[in-house]
């Protein structure tokens, strides 16, 4: 993949994984527009790297993602890559925690699963007309081995991962190249602030992950996540018996 030259569309881009990837896309030479719920993160981020363009938007909402994609067709032209990076992650006992409203639940699954099948579908009839076109996905190493403690998350992600093989199948056809960033636990405030401070350093994976796309790679992890995307299902067994037994 092209790192300079594009316009990006970036979900979750205030923070994270995102922020980490939006940078070093922008510092490519790339025109990097990153979305985000939170005007005050948007805002934050900009003021740190000015280069960056920012549009609040919440793509939990189907009738915001078809303005988010009107407008940044109308207003960019040029676009031609979408990062769909947004996600939340929440830890839930499902055979105890009854008290949890089912809307904080499906909000997990539309936001991380909902949201980015919804972009990339919108996307697809402006793609097809732009060069170097391509569509990321970030998943996540719990795609391959879920993490109980995560429930649903860990299924949102294997989900976006199928889908991810499904959508590069149907638009080899027309030119779209479609990738997967497949993280371990990172460094961030996924999940709640304090969470993963046993992940790896973000500025290490997210210098990795530009350096493969870079190549060519079309699935690329990191450390854990890299071991689990090649693994074998008798070795993801194992992953999910270590894992879920600590």
């Amino acid at each position: 993949m092209n790192l300079a030259t594009n316009t990006i569309l970036l979900t979750g881009g205030a923070s994270g994984i995102g922020l980490a990837l939006a940078v070093r896309f922008l510092r490519a030479g790339s025109t990097v527009i990153i979305v985000g719920r939170r005007d005050d993160k948007l805002t934050f981020a900009q003021q740190n790297y000015p280069g960056l363009v920012v549009r609040q938007c919440d793509i939990a909402d189907p009738a915001q993602r078809q303005e988010l994609v009107l407008w940044a067709t109308a207003t960019y032209p040029n676009l031609n890559v979408l990062v769909n990076n947004a996600g939340i992650q929440n830890r839930i006992q499902l055979a105890h925690d009854h008290a949890t409203d089912w809307e904080t639940r499906r909000q997990e699954l539309v936001i991380n699963v909902e949201a980015p099948i919804h972009l990339s579908t919108l996307l697809v009839p402006h793609l097809r007309q732009r060069p170097g076109a391509a569509i990321i996905n970030v998943t996540s190493g719990l795609s391959f081995a879920p993490a109980a403690f995560v429930p649903i998350y860990s299924a949102t992600k294997a989900a976006l991962h199928s889908f991810t093989l499904s959508l590069r199948h149907q638009l080899k056809p027309e030119g779209i190249a479609v990738l997967e960033i497949v993280p371990p636990a990172v460094n961030t405030d996924l999940g709640g602030p304090g969470l993963h401070t046993f992940g790896v350093n973000v500025d290490e994976f997210a210098d990795s992950v530009m350096g493969r796309l870079a190549t060519g790679e079309q699935e690329v992890g990191y450390g854990t996540s890299e071991v689990s995307r090649l693994a074998s299902r008798a070795e993801l067994d194992e992953q999910f018996r270590v894992m879920n037994n600590r």
